[in-house]
């Protein structure tokens, strides 16, 4: 069906693609067409149209933005002033209003991140504006990401199509994947949320009772006694060994799988490896001077010359605090390990780099991965995690935030310098990622032993599950 949309987006005459461009997205959640016809298809079709030459990428942009910014405001509108209607007829026999009252004061409190955050993926898009009217948000506060969600997430659908051109399929998929990735990190978020919040109330303590006590769990436990008690012990959120391991690890996967993908697709020259000419060659069209020295100073930040003497400071001024040379034999083995990745893999995909004639700074080894990305990655990740430790909550994603950004700037300024592929800095961050996680997971192991899961005894019948309190092993 989408694909029969879309060929017929692409034939129209160029002013009525404008306003398809225009009204996809604002019928989007004011209407509810998302639930059937996502607005970023429309807008990367928009991007494919620029491309083309057959429509100006500025009008395209305007119309995008434009439409996500009036649809989402429409959408507010209608639940404020419709919302509580709607539910007290057929549909509010289907929704428990105690609930509803519960969704609106959180994003009554908290709903400016929601507002932003939910623009990236396609089924909280069509919903919050509504909920956020609903909840009274206050509208100046609505607007404020409303216009920065709206401006982030059209532009970079626009600039996926227009990048992408004529493999829009694979281009829309990889937005649905973006999307599917922002909707997890939101539900992950706010489920951490949740726990963190309540670990420490009757309601943690009541549904894990509840769990316990169920007939399966009951079954499970008497049947497989040690493997239900690691299992309690993997999703605890009170012990670092327990929820946030499991976390990590699952993180670890997640990026070693990613990086796997991603590495199949270079070495076999398909898939993600298809948008890399196109990036290429859209980063060569929009060059600018002043963006010229910037991105060549920037990417410094990801060089061994910067890195090492960081690495090495930071390392000194923790054992100066600590008293102990374990912080900096961590950042050696760490960044080590990432220098080790980088040649092993170099070696074994042999990927050549962009033409030389396209660099704007000096470049030596193979492409995949790209080395200032990797090296990036981890020495600012293993930063984070040794000095966030013991930090209040707020300064540890500050870190994270700024460490991330840093990565981020290093990775875009290898791409738009010309020396690496779009793919060669993807692999890199995944691979980063999850050399870091697997440290982690290192870390853990060796500070609490690996012998307590095996030596566990044997799990009473009054907790079949290990999970109480007063049997965690310590």
């Amino acid at each position: 069906m989408i694909d029969s949309v879309a060929s017929h987006i692409l034939a129209l005459p160029i002013w009525v693609a404008l306003l398809v461009v225009f009204a996809m997205p604002a019928l989007e959640s004011s209407a509810f067409v998302g639930f059937v016809f996502p607005g970023e298809v429309a807008l990367i079709l928009g991007g494919v149209l620029a491309a083309e030459g057959h429509a100006s990428l500025a009008a395209v942009l305007v119309a995008a933005i434009a439409g996500a910014i009036v649809g989402d405001s429409v959408g507010y509108l209608v639940g404020r002033r419709y919302g509580r209607r709607l539910l007290q007829g057929v549909l509010g026999r289907f929704v428990r209003h105690e609930h509803l009252d519960r969704a609106e004061r959180y994003i009554a409190d908290r709903g400016g991140k929601a507002v932003f955050l939910g623009r990236f993926t396609a089924a909280l898009r069509v919903m919050i504006p509504g909920l956020a009217g609903m909840s009274r948000m206050h509208y100046p506060t609505f607007a404020v990401y409303n216009v920065a969600g709206g401006a982030a997430w059209a532009t970079m659908s626009v600039l996926l199509g227009y990048v992408g051109g004529s493999s829009w399929q694979q281009v829309a998929q990889l937005a649905s994947r973006i999307g599917l990735g922002a909707l997890a990190l939101v539900l992950a978020g706010a489920a951490t949320g949740l726990v963190v919040r309540r670990r420490h109330s009757g309601w943690a303590r009541r549904q894990r009772d509840r769990l316990v006590a169920s007939r399966p769990v009951v079954r499970l436990a008497a049947r497989f006694p040690r493997t239900t008690t690691w299992v309690g012990r993997r999703l605890d959120p009170a012990t670092g060994g327990g929820l946030p391991l499991t976390a990590v690890v699952a993180t670890g996967a997640g990026s070693t799988w990613l990086f796997l993908g991603i590495t199949q697709d270079v070495v076999a020259r398909e898939e993600l490896t298809s948008l890399d000419p196109r990036v290429h060659a859209w980063v060569l069209d929009h060059r600018l001077a002043w963006l010229d020295r910037l991105m060549q100073a920037a990417t410094w930040l990801g060089s061994n010359a910067v890195l090492v003497p960081l690495l090495l400071l930071a390392g000194l001024a923790l054992w100066r605090a600590r008293r102990t040379w374990t912080p900096l034999a961590w950042i050696t083995i760490v960044y080590g390990a990432a220098l080790l990745a980088r040649a092993v893999v170099g070696e074994a995909v042999h990927r050549h780099r962009p033409p030389a004639a396209d660099w704007l700074a000096a470049a030596s080894g193979w492409s995949y991965p790209s080395g200032h990305t990797l090296q990036a990655t981890a020495a600012y990740g293993v930063l984070v995690v040794l000095l966030a430790s013991g930090r209040a909550a707020r300064t540890r994603a500050l870190l994270a935030g700024g460490a991330a950004l840093v990565v981020a700037v290093v990775a875009a300024s290898r791409v738009y310098l010309g020396m690496h592929w779009l793919t060669d800095v993807l692999g890199s961050v995944t691979l980063g990622v999850a050399l870091l996680c697997w440290w982690w997971v290192a870390r853990s192991w060796l500070r609490s032993g690996p012998a307590v899961d095996a030596a566990a005894p044997a799990v009473p019948d009054e907790d079949p599950a290990g999970w109480g309190p007063s049997r965690r092993r310590r």
